[in-house]
Protein backbone atom coordinates (compact mmCIF):
# COMPACT_ATOMS: atom_id res chain seq x y z
CA UNK A 1 0.00 0.00 0.00
CA UNK A 2 1.24 3.46 -1.18
CA UNK A 3 2.76 5.51 2.33
CA UNK A 4 1.11 9.33 1.64
CA UNK A 5 3.70 11.57 2.48
CA UNK A 6 3.65 14.08 5.61
CA UNK A 7 2.49 16.88 3.18
CA UNK A 8 -0.27 14.77 1.46
CA UNK A 9 -1.73 13.81 4.93
CA UNK A 10 -2.02 17.45 5.74
CA UNK A 11 -3.60 18.46 2.97
CA UNK A 12 -5.99 15.27 3.17
CA UNK A 13 -7.10 16.92 6.93
CA UNK A 14 -7.65 20.24 5.62
CA UNK A 15 -10.24 18.54 3.04
CA UNK A 16 -11.94 16.51 5.29
CA UNK A 17 -12.36 19.42 7.71
CA UNK A 18 -13.99 21.55 4.86
CA UNK A 19 -15.99 18.67 4.09
CA UNK A 20 -17.27 17.81 7.80
CA UNK A 21 -17.70 21.54 8.56
CA UNK A 22 -19.68 22.10 5.90
CA UNK A 23 -22.01 18.59 6.47
CA UNK A 24 -22.27 20.16 10.23
CA UNK A 25 -23.46 23.53 8.83
CA UNK A 26 -26.26 21.38 6.52
CA UNK A 27 -27.05 19.04 9.46
CA UNK A 28 -27.64 21.85 12.02
CA UNK A 29 -25.64 20.61 15.16
CA UNK A 30 -22.55 18.56 15.95
CA UNK A 31 -21.27 17.59 19.81
CA UNK A 32 -17.55 17.89 20.14
CA UNK A 33 -18.16 14.51 22.36
CA UNK A 34 -19.88 12.75 19.18
CA UNK A 35 -18.92 11.27 15.83
CA UNK A 36 -18.69 14.66 14.04
CA UNK A 37 -16.94 16.46 16.63
CA UNK A 38 -14.47 13.46 17.12
CA UNK A 39 -13.86 13.24 13.38
CA UNK A 40 -13.53 17.40 13.42
CA UNK A 41 -11.12 16.92 16.03
CA UNK A 42 -9.35 14.42 14.66
CA UNK A 43 -8.75 16.27 11.20
CA UNK A 44 -7.20 19.10 13.66
CA UNK A 45 -5.21 16.38 15.38
CA UNK A 46 -3.76 14.97 11.67
CA UNK A 47 -3.08 17.93 10.61
CA UNK A 48 -1.26 19.57 13.97
CA UNK A 49 -1.35 23.05 13.10
CA UNK A 50 1.34 25.25 13.85
CA UNK A 51 -0.43 27.95 15.41
CA UNK A 52 -1.58 25.17 18.16
CA UNK A 53 1.84 24.71 19.02
CA UNK A 54 1.43 21.56 21.55
CA UNK A 55 -2.05 20.84 21.07
CA UNK A 56 -1.13 17.03 20.20
CA UNK A 57 1.09 16.37 23.39
CA UNK A 58 -1.92 15.09 25.89
CA UNK A 59 0.84 15.68 28.93
CA UNK A 60 0.78 19.44 28.60
CA UNK A 61 -1.63 22.40 28.09
CA UNK A 62 -0.85 24.65 24.75
CA UNK A 63 -0.49 28.39 26.61
CA UNK A 64 0.42 30.46 23.90
CA UNK A 65 -2.30 28.77 21.34
CA UNK A 66 -4.62 29.66 24.43
CA UNK A 67 -3.44 33.13 24.27
CA UNK A 68 -4.35 33.48 20.51
CA UNK A 69 -7.95 31.78 20.81
CA UNK A 70 -9.00 33.07 23.73
CA UNK A 71 -8.48 36.81 22.38
CA UNK A 72 -10.52 35.84 18.93
CA UNK A 73 -13.55 34.26 21.11
CA UNK A 74 -16.11 35.81 22.83
CA UNK A 75 -15.47 36.66 26.96
CA UNK A 76 -16.95 33.90 29.00
CA UNK A 77 -16.84 31.16 26.12
CA UNK A 78 -15.31 28.67 28.38
CA UNK A 79 -18.29 28.19 30.67
CA UNK A 80 -20.87 27.89 27.68
CA UNK A 81 -22.20 24.54 26.45
CA UNK A 82 -24.35 25.31 23.94
CA UNK A 83 -23.40 27.57 21.26
CA UNK A 84 -25.38 29.10 18.82
CA UNK A 85 -24.59 30.39 14.93
CA UNK A 86 -26.77 32.44 13.35
CA UNK A 87 -27.40 34.81 10.25
CA UNK A 88 -28.85 37.99 11.60
CA UNK A 89 -28.53 40.01 14.85
CA UNK A 90 -31.60 38.60 17.39
CA UNK A 91 -30.72 41.50 19.86
CA UNK A 92 -29.73 44.10 17.63
CA UNK A 93 -32.82 46.58 18.88
CA UNK A 94 -33.14 45.01 22.52
CA UNK A 95 -30.84 46.47 24.28
CA UNK A 96 -28.64 43.29 25.39
CA UNK A 97 -25.27 44.53 24.74
CA UNK A 98 -22.96 42.37 22.31
CA UNK A 99 -19.80 41.17 23.60
CA UNK A 100 -17.23 41.41 20.78
CA UNK A 101 -13.47 39.17 21.20
CA UNK A 102 -10.79 41.38 21.77
CA UNK A 103 -8.67 40.88 18.45
CA UNK A 104 -11.41 39.82 16.00
CA UNK A 105 -14.55 41.98 14.81
CA UNK A 106 -17.72 39.02 15.20
CA UNK A 107 -20.71 40.05 17.39
CA UNK A 108 -21.46 37.93 19.65
CA UNK A 109 -24.11 37.52 22.96
CA UNK A 110 -23.93 35.88 26.28
CA UNK A 111 -27.68 34.59 26.64
CA UNK A 112 -27.32 33.28 29.80
CA UNK A 113 -24.75 31.31 32.11
CA UNK A 114 -24.49 28.76 29.32
CA UNK A 115 -25.06 29.78 26.23
CA UNK A 116 -23.34 32.19 23.45
CA UNK A 117 -24.63 33.35 20.40
CA UNK A 118 -22.25 34.01 17.46
CA UNK A 119 -24.08 36.18 14.17
CA UNK A 120 -22.29 35.15 11.17
CA UNK A 121 -21.80 37.82 8.99
CA UNK A 122 -18.54 36.83 7.41
CA UNK A 123 -19.82 33.69 5.45
CA UNK A 124 -17.61 30.20 5.66
CA UNK A 125 -14.26 31.69 6.96
CA UNK A 126 -15.66 32.84 10.17
CA UNK A 127 -17.87 29.59 10.33
CA UNK A 128 -14.07 27.59 9.99
CA UNK A 129 -12.84 30.05 12.49
CA UNK A 130 -15.22 29.35 15.46
CA UNK A 131 -14.76 25.48 14.73
CA UNK A 132 -11.36 24.88 14.41
CA UNK A 133 -10.69 27.65 17.73
CA UNK A 134 -13.79 25.71 19.46
CA UNK A 135 -12.17 22.31 18.36
CA UNK A 136 -8.82 23.49 20.18
CA UNK A 137 -10.71 24.82 23.75
CA UNK A 138 -12.09 21.10 23.67
CA UNK A 139 -8.90 19.08 23.42
CA UNK A 140 -7.00 21.24 26.45
CA UNK A 141 -10.36 20.99 28.36
CA UNK A 142 -9.87 17.18 28.08
CA UNK A 143 -6.58 17.37 29.01
CA UNK A 144 -6.92 19.48 32.33
CA UNK A 145 -10.10 17.41 32.86
CA UNK A 146 -7.53 14.40 33.23
CA UNK A 147 -5.71 16.82 36.15
CA UNK A 148 -8.27 17.27 38.16
CA UNK A 149 -8.24 13.59 39.97
CA UNK A 150 -5.71 11.68 41.77
CA UNK A 151 -6.02 7.73 41.12
CA UNK A 152 -8.23 7.40 43.64
CA UNK A 153 -11.03 9.62 41.72
CA UNK A 154 -10.54 12.12 44.23
CA UNK A 155 -9.58 15.62 43.09
CA UNK A 156 -6.45 16.49 43.29
CA UNK A 157 -4.55 19.18 45.78
CA UNK A 158 -3.89 21.93 43.47
CA UNK A 159 -7.72 21.05 41.54
CA UNK A 160 -8.72 22.14 45.34
CA UNK A 161 -6.56 25.10 45.73
CA UNK A 162 -7.66 26.42 42.00
CA UNK A 163 -11.25 25.94 42.80
CA UNK A 164 -10.92 28.03 46.06
CA UNK A 165 -9.10 30.76 44.04
CA UNK A 166 -11.77 30.86 41.60
CA UNK A 167 -14.80 30.99 44.06
CA UNK A 168 -13.03 34.11 46.01
CA UNK A 169 -14.76 37.43 45.08
CA UNK A 170 -11.23 39.27 45.72
CA UNK A 171 -8.31 39.19 43.39
CA UNK A 172 -5.53 36.95 44.66
CA UNK A 173 -3.06 39.11 46.81
CA UNK A 174 0.44 39.22 45.30
CA UNK A 175 1.64 37.13 48.62
CA UNK A 176 -0.29 34.11 47.26
CA UNK A 177 0.44 34.41 43.90
CA UNK A 178 3.10 32.46 43.28
CA UNK A 179 1.90 29.75 45.18
CA UNK A 180 -1.34 29.64 42.84
CA UNK A 181 0.44 29.71 39.94
CA UNK A 182 2.62 27.18 41.20
CA UNK A 183 -0.02 24.82 41.47
CA UNK A 184 -1.74 25.83 38.35
CA UNK A 185 1.96 24.84 36.80
CA UNK A 186 0.94 21.32 37.98
CA UNK A 187 -2.39 21.21 36.60
CA UNK A 188 -1.34 22.59 33.33
CA UNK A 189 1.81 20.61 33.15
CA UNK A 190 4.02 23.75 31.96
CA UNK A 191 6.88 25.64 33.59
CA UNK A 192 6.24 28.09 36.31
CA UNK A 193 7.45 31.15 34.65
CA UNK A 194 5.30 30.38 31.16
CA UNK A 195 2.35 29.61 33.39
CA UNK A 196 3.17 33.11 35.08
CA UNK A 197 3.75 34.66 31.80
CA UNK A 198 0.16 33.80 30.31
CA UNK A 199 -1.24 34.52 33.72
CA UNK A 200 -0.40 38.64 32.79
CA UNK A 201 -0.76 38.41 29.65
CA UNK A 202 -4.53 37.42 30.24
CA UNK A 203 -4.55 39.69 33.35
CA UNK A 204 -3.15 42.39 30.90
CA UNK A 205 -6.05 42.17 28.83
CA UNK A 206 -8.92 41.58 31.42
CA UNK A 207 -7.56 44.65 33.46
CA UNK A 208 -7.28 46.92 29.73
CA UNK A 209 -10.27 45.79 28.09
CA UNK A 210 -12.46 43.14 30.06
CA UNK A 211 -11.95 40.65 27.50
CA UNK A 212 -11.74 37.43 29.36
CA UNK A 213 -12.18 36.12 32.99
CA UNK A 214 -8.38 35.33 34.02
CA UNK A 215 -6.17 32.31 33.77
CA UNK A 216 -7.31 30.67 36.90
CA UNK A 217 -10.98 30.81 35.77
CA UNK A 218 -10.42 30.10 32.23
CA UNK A 219 -8.81 26.65 33.36
CA UNK A 220 -11.12 26.04 36.47
CA UNK A 221 -14.39 26.37 33.69
CA UNK A 222 -12.63 24.29 30.78
CA UNK A 223 -11.59 21.38 33.06
CA UNK A 224 -15.07 21.50 35.19
CA UNK A 225 -17.39 21.62 31.80
CA UNK A 226 -15.90 18.34 30.08
CA UNK A 227 -16.83 16.94 34.16
CA UNK A 228 -20.33 17.83 34.11
CA UNK A 229 -20.26 16.45 30.45
CA UNK A 230 -19.45 13.23 31.48
CA UNK A 231 -21.78 13.13 34.22
CA UNK A 232 -24.75 14.27 32.56
CA UNK A 233 -25.01 14.21 28.92
CA UNK A 234 -27.48 17.17 28.74
CA UNK A 235 -24.35 19.37 30.16
CA UNK A 236 -22.86 18.12 26.66
CA UNK A 237 -21.38 20.98 24.86
CA UNK A 238 -23.80 21.42 21.64
CA UNK A 239 -22.92 23.62 18.65
CA UNK A 240 -26.08 24.62 16.58
CA UNK A 241 -26.09 26.78 13.38
CA UNK A 242 -29.66 27.88 12.53
CA UNK A 243 -31.53 26.55 9.64
CA UNK A 244 -31.50 29.87 7.20
CA UNK A 245 -27.41 30.01 8.17
CA UNK A 246 -26.24 28.30 5.27
CA UNK A 247 -29.24 29.77 3.01
CA UNK A 248 -27.86 33.08 3.71
CA UNK A 249 -23.92 32.28 2.91
CA UNK A 250 -23.80 33.06 -0.42
CA UNK A 251 -26.80 35.58 -0.85
CA UNK A 252 -23.71 38.23 0.61
CA UNK A 253 -26.86 40.40 2.15
CA UNK A 254 -24.35 41.94 4.46
CA UNK A 255 -22.10 42.72 2.02
CA UNK A 256 -24.50 44.27 -0.44
CA UNK A 257 -25.78 47.12 2.35
CA UNK A 258 -22.07 47.31 2.67
CA UNK A 259 -21.41 48.31 -0.72
CA UNK A 260 -24.78 49.78 -1.19
CA UNK A 261 -23.79 52.69 1.60
CA UNK A 262 -20.56 53.20 0.12
CA UNK A 263 -21.48 54.24 -3.28
CA UNK A 264 -24.66 55.92 -1.65
CA UNK A 265 -22.24 58.12 0.29
CA UNK A 266 -20.29 58.29 -3.20
CA UNK A 267 -22.92 60.12 -4.56
CA UNK A 268 -23.84 62.02 -2.06
CA UNK A 269 -20.81 63.45 -1.71
CA UNK A 270 -21.27 64.21 -5.84
CA UNK A 271 -17.66 62.20 -6.19
CA UNK A 272 -19.08 59.04 -7.99
CA UNK A 273 -17.76 60.69 -11.22
CA UNK A 274 -14.40 60.89 -10.55
CA UNK A 275 -11.62 58.26 -10.82
CA UNK A 276 -11.49 56.11 -8.01
CA UNK A 277 -9.14 53.86 -6.43
CA UNK A 278 -9.97 51.68 -3.57
CA UNK A 279 -7.58 50.48 -0.83
CA UNK A 280 -8.09 47.29 1.38
CA UNK A 281 -5.88 48.37 4.70
CA UNK A 282 -6.17 49.22 8.22
CA UNK A 283 -7.93 52.54 9.25
CA UNK A 284 -4.68 54.20 10.35
CA UNK A 285 -1.90 54.09 7.83
CA UNK A 286 -3.33 56.46 4.97
CA UNK A 287 -4.80 58.62 7.26
CA UNK A 288 -1.66 59.15 9.26
CA UNK A 289 0.53 59.15 5.87
CA UNK A 290 -1.66 61.92 4.38
CA UNK A 291 -2.81 64.14 7.31
CA UNK A 292 -0.52 63.62 10.27
CA UNK A 293 2.49 65.41 9.62
CA UNK A 294 -0.26 68.58 8.44
CA UNK A 295 -2.31 68.06 11.69
CA UNK A 296 0.88 68.51 13.83
CA UNK A 297 1.79 71.98 14.85
CA UNK A 298 5.61 73.29 13.58
CA UNK A 299 7.01 71.97 16.61
CA UNK A 300 5.86 68.89 16.33
CA UNK A 301 7.42 68.15 13.32
CA UNK A 302 11.25 68.21 14.14
CA UNK A 303 11.53 64.40 14.60
CA UNK A 304 10.10 63.86 10.93
CA UNK A 305 12.93 62.77 9.29
CA UNK A 306 12.89 59.32 11.98
CA UNK A 307 9.91 58.43 10.10
CA UNK A 308 9.23 54.99 12.03
CA UNK A 309 8.89 56.84 15.29
CA UNK A 310 7.38 59.73 13.47
CA UNK A 311 4.13 57.61 12.27
CA UNK A 312 4.52 54.85 15.39
CA UNK A 313 3.95 58.44 17.92
CA UNK A 314 0.62 59.03 15.92
CA UNK A 315 -1.34 56.07 17.21
CA UNK A 316 -2.09 58.17 20.61
CA UNK A 317 -3.56 61.33 18.39
CA UNK A 318 -6.19 59.25 16.07
CA UNK A 319 -8.92 61.55 17.11
CA UNK A 320 -6.70 64.95 16.77
CA UNK A 321 -5.58 63.49 13.17
CA UNK A 322 -9.18 62.47 12.07
CA UNK A 323 -11.00 65.74 12.93
CA UNK A 324 -8.16 67.91 11.15
CA UNK A 325 -8.68 65.32 8.17
CA UNK A 326 -12.35 65.36 8.05
CA UNK A 327 -11.90 69.12 7.62
CA UNK A 328 -9.85 68.61 4.59
CA UNK A 329 -11.47 66.33 2.36
CA UNK A 330 -11.41 63.25 4.98
CA UNK A 331 -14.82 60.97 5.27
CA UNK A 332 -14.94 58.24 8.13
CA UNK A 333 -17.54 55.84 7.38
CA UNK A 334 -17.92 54.01 10.27
CA UNK A 335 -19.98 50.28 9.13
CA UNK A 336 -23.70 49.87 10.00
CA UNK A 337 -24.30 46.98 7.86
CA UNK A 338 -22.94 44.33 10.01
CA UNK A 339 -20.52 43.17 7.85
CA UNK A 340 -17.94 44.76 10.28
CA UNK A 341 -15.46 46.89 7.74
CA UNK A 342 -15.62 50.20 8.23
CA UNK A 343 -14.91 52.39 5.04
CA UNK A 344 -13.43 55.81 4.55
CA UNK A 345 -13.24 58.26 1.50
CA UNK A 346 -10.51 60.90 1.01
CA UNK A 347 -10.98 63.99 -1.56
CA UNK A 348 -7.63 64.20 -2.80
CA UNK A 349 -8.48 67.88 -4.23
CA UNK A 350 -8.52 69.05 -0.95
CA UNK A 351 -5.24 68.12 -0.02
CA UNK A 352 -3.16 70.88 -2.37
CA UNK A 353 -3.90 73.22 0.38
CA UNK A 354 -1.95 71.34 3.08
CA UNK A 355 1.81 70.66 3.43
CA UNK A 356 2.17 67.20 3.99
CA UNK A 357 4.87 64.73 4.71
CA UNK A 358 8.20 65.37 3.11
CA UNK A 359 9.02 61.52 2.34
CA UNK A 360 5.57 62.06 0.52
CA UNK A 361 5.62 62.56 -3.09
CA UNK A 362 2.57 63.31 -4.78
CA UNK A 363 0.90 65.38 -7.27
CA UNK A 364 -2.77 66.63 -7.65
CA UNK A 365 -4.67 67.62 -10.98
CA UNK A 366 -5.36 70.91 -11.43
CA UNK A 367 -9.22 70.15 -12.00
CA UNK A 368 -10.97 68.61 -9.86
CA UNK A 369 -12.87 66.51 -11.88
CA UNK A 370 -9.90 64.71 -12.37
CA UNK A 371 -8.62 64.61 -8.78
CA UNK A 372 -8.98 60.98 -7.69
CA UNK A 373 -10.76 60.01 -4.92
CA UNK A 374 -9.67 56.92 -2.65
CA UNK A 375 -11.80 54.95 -1.14
CA UNK A 376 -9.95 53.04 2.11
CA UNK A 377 -11.60 49.78 3.26
CA UNK A 378 -10.80 47.65 6.07
CA UNK A 379 -9.71 44.13 6.35
CA UNK A 380 -11.64 41.80 5.18
CA UNK A 381 -12.25 38.16 6.50
CA UNK A 382 -11.49 34.90 4.35
CA UNK A 383 -14.11 34.30 1.63
CA UNK A 384 -15.98 37.43 2.76
CA UNK A 385 -12.88 39.01 0.52
CA UNK A 386 -14.92 38.04 -2.32
CA UNK A 387 -18.23 39.17 -1.41
CA UNK A 388 -17.18 42.72 -0.37
CA UNK A 389 -15.55 43.46 -3.86
CA UNK A 390 -17.86 41.82 -5.85
CA UNK A 391 -20.47 43.75 -4.17
CA UNK A 392 -18.62 47.61 -4.48
CA UNK A 393 -17.14 47.24 -7.86
CA UNK A 394 -21.03 46.57 -9.39
CA UNK A 395 -22.94 49.69 -10.56
CA UNK A 396 -25.91 50.91 -8.57
CA UNK A 397 -29.60 51.85 -9.21
CA UNK A 398 -30.27 55.39 -8.32
CA UNK A 399 -33.69 56.72 -8.94
CA UNK A 400 -34.19 55.23 -12.53
CA UNK A 401 -30.56 55.14 -13.39
CA UNK A 402 -27.68 52.94 -12.96
CA UNK A 403 -24.83 54.22 -12.16
CA UNK A 404 -21.45 52.87 -12.79
CA UNK A 405 -18.09 53.93 -11.19
CA UNK A 406 -15.02 54.32 -12.60
CA UNK A 407 -12.61 52.14 -10.49
CA UNK A 408 -9.07 53.42 -11.30
CA UNK A 409 -6.82 50.78 -9.08
CA UNK A 410 -7.58 48.69 -6.47
CA UNK A 411 -4.69 48.12 -4.16
CA UNK A 412 -4.54 45.02 -1.44
CA UNK A 413 -2.37 45.65 1.81
CA UNK A 414 -1.94 43.22 4.49
CA UNK A 415 -0.33 41.33 6.79
CA UNK A 416 0.57 37.59 5.98
CA UNK A 417 2.22 34.25 7.34
CA UNK A 418 6.09 34.31 5.31
CA UNK A 419 7.94 31.34 4.23
CA UNK A 420 11.35 33.21 3.04
CA UNK A 421 12.43 35.46 5.49
CA UNK A 422 11.48 37.12 8.74
CA UNK A 423 8.78 39.32 10.43
CA UNK A 424 8.41 42.80 8.90
CA UNK A 425 9.68 41.49 5.78
CA UNK A 426 7.76 42.75 2.73
CA UNK A 427 6.09 40.18 -0.46
CA UNK A 428 4.33 41.42 -3.53
CA UNK A 429 2.14 39.06 -5.06
CA UNK A 430 3.16 37.34 -8.63
CA UNK A 431 0.16 35.15 -8.42
CA UNK A 432 -2.59 33.15 -5.62
CA UNK A 433 -3.00 29.71 -5.46
CA UNK A 434 -5.94 28.43 -3.44
CA UNK A 435 -5.19 25.90 -0.48
CA UNK A 436 -7.47 22.27 -1.06
CA UNK A 437 -8.67 23.53 -4.46
CA UNK A 438 -7.43 23.66 -8.04
CA UNK A 439 -8.18 27.50 -8.10
CA UNK A 440 -5.34 29.61 -8.99
CA UNK A 441 -4.83 33.28 -9.94
CA UNK A 442 -1.83 34.86 -11.74
CA UNK A 443 -1.44 38.81 -11.02
CA UNK A 444 -0.19 41.50 -13.04
CA UNK A 445 1.14 43.03 -9.62
CA UNK A 446 1.22 46.72 -9.93
CA UNK A 447 3.68 46.81 -7.47
CA UNK A 448 7.75 46.07 -7.73
CA UNK A 449 10.76 45.43 -5.49
CA UNK A 450 12.56 48.51 -7.20
CA UNK A 451 9.47 50.75 -5.90
CA UNK A 452 10.92 49.67 -2.18
CA UNK A 453 13.99 51.06 -0.58
CA UNK A 454 16.84 48.96 -1.53
CA UNK A 455 17.61 48.74 2.19
CA UNK A 456 14.13 46.50 2.56
CA UNK A 457 13.89 43.03 1.95
CA UNK A 458 11.49 42.41 -0.55
CA UNK A 459 10.00 39.06 -1.60
CA UNK A 460 8.19 38.77 -5.27
CA UNK A 461 6.08 35.22 -6.06
CA UNK A 462 2.85 33.48 -5.25
CA UNK A 463 0.93 33.83 -2.36
CA UNK A 464 -0.87 31.07 -0.77
CA UNK A 465 -4.89 31.96 0.26
CA UNK A 466 -5.11 29.41 3.11
CA UNK A 467 -8.36 28.24 4.93
CA UNK A 468 -7.82 29.51 7.86
CA UNK A 469 -5.43 30.94 10.24
CA UNK A 470 -5.46 27.84 12.19
CA UNK A 471 -5.06 25.62 9.55
CA UNK A 472 -1.45 25.88 8.61
CA UNK A 473 0.73 22.89 8.65
CA UNK A 474 4.43 23.15 8.32
CA UNK A 475 5.15 20.39 5.88
CA UNK A 476 2.17 21.34 3.57
CA UNK A 477 3.39 24.86 3.33
CA UNK A 478 7.04 23.50 2.79
CA UNK A 479 5.00 21.57 -0.03
CA UNK A 480 3.61 24.89 -1.79
CA UNK A 481 7.10 26.44 -0.95
CA UNK A 482 9.05 23.63 -2.82
CA UNK A 483 6.03 23.15 -5.95
CA UNK A 484 5.12 26.59 -6.14
CA UNK A 485 8.12 28.70 -5.31
CA UNK A 486 5.10 30.14 -3.05
CA UNK A 487 7.06 33.12 -0.52
CA UNK A 488 3.87 33.51 1.54
CA UNK A 489 0.00 32.77 2.77
CA UNK A 490 -2.46 34.72 3.74
CA UNK A 491 -6.31 34.39 4.13
CA UNK A 492 -8.30 37.20 0.93
CA UNK A 493 -5.86 37.76 -1.69
CA UNK A 494 -7.28 34.94 -3.99
CA UNK A 495 -10.84 36.00 -3.24
CA UNK A 496 -10.13 38.97 -4.13
CA UNK A 497 -8.57 38.49 -7.23
CA UNK A 498 -11.23 36.07 -8.42
CA UNK A 499 -13.70 39.17 -7.41
CA UNK A 500 -11.77 41.58 -9.64
CA UNK A 501 -11.53 38.58 -12.43
CA UNK A 502 -15.50 38.60 -12.48
CA UNK A 503 -15.89 42.69 -12.30
CA UNK A 504 -13.65 42.32 -15.74
CA UNK A 505 -15.42 39.64 -17.58
CA UNK A 506 -19.02 41.39 -16.53
CA UNK A 507 -17.59 44.70 -17.68
CA UNK A 508 -17.70 46.16 -14.14
CA UNK A 509 -13.98 46.91 -14.21
CA UNK A 510 -11.59 47.79 -16.99
CA UNK A 511 -8.70 45.33 -18.11
CA UNK A 512 -5.90 47.47 -17.64
CA UNK A 513 -6.90 48.67 -14.24
CA UNK A 514 -4.21 48.56 -12.31
CA UNK A 515 -3.87 46.10 -9.18
CA UNK A 516 -1.62 46.12 -6.60
CA UNK A 517 -1.12 43.32 -3.86
CA UNK A 518 1.38 43.66 -0.85
CA UNK A 519 2.04 42.35 2.45
CA UNK A 520 4.19 42.47 5.71
CA UNK A 521 5.31 39.19 7.51
CA UNK A 522 3.64 39.45 10.47
CA UNK A 523 4.74 35.90 10.89
CA UNK A 524 6.71 32.91 9.74
CA UNK A 525 4.17 29.69 10.30
CA UNK A 526 7.41 27.08 9.51
CA UNK A 527 9.24 28.64 12.15
CA UNK A 528 9.02 27.85 15.62
CA UNK A 529 8.01 30.29 17.61
CA UNK A 530 7.12 32.96 14.76
CA UNK A 531 3.72 31.92 14.24
CA UNK A 532 0.79 34.12 15.23
CA UNK A 533 0.65 32.60 18.82
CA UNK A 534 3.81 34.15 19.42
CA UNK A 535 2.21 37.88 19.90
CA UNK A 536 1.31 40.87 18.03
CA UNK A 537 4.21 43.25 16.25
CA UNK A 538 4.32 45.64 17.74
CA UNK A 539 6.40 48.62 16.49
CA UNK A 540 8.20 46.26 14.26
CA UNK A 541 5.18 46.66 12.11
CA UNK A 542 5.37 50.18 11.71
CA UNK A 543 8.27 50.33 8.95
CA UNK A 544 6.92 47.98 6.29
CA UNK A 545 3.35 49.32 7.07
CA UNK A 546 3.97 52.51 5.99
CA UNK A 547 6.09 51.85 3.40
CA UNK A 548 3.96 50.04 1.64
CA UNK A 549 0.90 52.63 2.01
CA UNK A 550 3.71 55.48 0.95
CA UNK A 551 4.42 53.23 -2.37
CA UNK A 552 0.46 52.59 -2.99
CA UNK A 553 -0.11 56.63 -2.54
CA UNK A 554 2.76 57.63 -4.85
CA UNK A 555 1.85 55.23 -7.43
CA UNK A 556 -1.74 56.18 -7.07
CA UNK A 557 -1.25 60.12 -6.98
CA UNK A 558 1.95 60.01 -9.69
CA UNK A 559 2.19 62.69 -12.29
CA UNK A 560 2.36 60.09 -15.08
CA UNK A 561 -1.11 59.25 -14.25
CA UNK A 562 -2.29 62.63 -15.56
CA UNK A 563 0.03 64.32 -17.64
CA UNK A 564 -1.95 67.79 -16.50
CA UNK A 565 -1.00 67.15 -12.79
CA UNK A 566 1.04 70.09 -11.23
CA UNK A 567 3.69 68.72 -8.34
CA UNK A 568 2.75 68.96 -4.97
CA UNK A 569 4.98 71.45 -3.04
CA UNK A 570 6.07 69.44 0.35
Amino acid sequence: MREFTKAQKARHAVREFKTLTDATAIRGFYRPCGKMGRAIEQCLLNLSPEIYGSMNDPRIVELKGLEYVIDRLPKGIEACNRIILTEEDPFKNEGLSPTIPLKRRRTCYRVGPNEMCFVITRGLSEIYDIFTHMTFLVVEARKINSRMTDDSGQPTIEWRELEKIVQQKDRVSSTDLDQALWSLSIILGRPYRETRATFHYLDANQRQFDSNNGLFSLIYNLGRRIDMEQKNRDDAIVIYLTPSLMRIIGQQEYEKKWATDIKSQLVSQNLHRRPIHIISANMHSVLNMIYGFPALGQAERNDHDNWVDFFHNLRARQKEIENFATAHGFLNLPDDSGAHIDSQIIDTHRLRELDLHPRLTIHIPDEASKAPVILVVDYAFGAQAFEIMENLLEPILHGDQLLTFDFSSISIMGKAGIMTGDKGDIMLATAHVFEGTSDNYRVDNDLLPSDFPATERVFLGPMVTVLGTSLQNRDMLEKFQSDWKAIGLEMEGGHFQRAISAAIIKGNARADMPVRYAYYASDNPIKTGSTLAAGAMGKEGVKPTYLITKVILEKILAKANDPSATQMET
